[in-house]
């Protein structure tokens, strides 16, 4: 038993490491906006750049389901594919970008409390290029991720 405790200490340990380093982070907010408009707005690929100070443009080539694939357009940085990874319809879902001998996930979910709805995107990179891609993306990923969640909200609470 002593053993099973540690091991989940130490799992829990390391996931709060990990979502504080620039190779895996998260961002929460908790708001009023029901959880239907957050996915709404997560799920209308055309205008992530409403929201995402980060994007050019966004493309999905085909309906919003797994295995479907789109082309993401960033500020900075050549234009890339991504795939949906998965996807639980108005919960969570995952989408992948391929890097250079890794890859980018980013995954965006709800969750409904006390009549509040708390939406989270969590960024990380994987493969052996994941700390090169940390340093040269994921450090300004992370300190516009804030400022993206609220730009989300202020647009959820105006379109409900």
């Amino acid at each position: 038993m002593k053993l099973i405790f540690s091991a989940a200490l130490l799992a829990t340990t390391l996931t709060t490491q990990a979502q504080t380093s620039n190779t895996h982070f998260s961002h929460t907010l908790e708001t009023t906006v029901s959880p239907d408009t957050i996915w709404r707005i997560w799920t209308d690929v055309p205008n992530w750049k409403q929201w995402d100070s980060g994007l050019q443009s966004a493309e999905l080539l085909g309906p919003f389901e797994q295995g479907v694939q789109g082309v993401l357009v960033p500020n900075k940085g050549p234009k890339s594919r991504f795939v949906i990874d998965s996807i639980v319809p108005h919960q969570s879902y995952t989408f992948r970008t391929k890097l250079l001998l890794g890859t980018l996930y980013v995954k965006r979910y709800l969750t409904v409390q006390e009549n509040k709805t708390r939406f989270t995107h969590e960024v990380w990179f994987t493969g052996l290029t994941k700390n090169l891609f940390g340093k040269a993306l994921g450090k300004d990923y992370r300190a516009m991720l804030p400022s993206v969640m609220e730009k989300l909200n202020s647009l959820a609470k105006n379109s409900e």
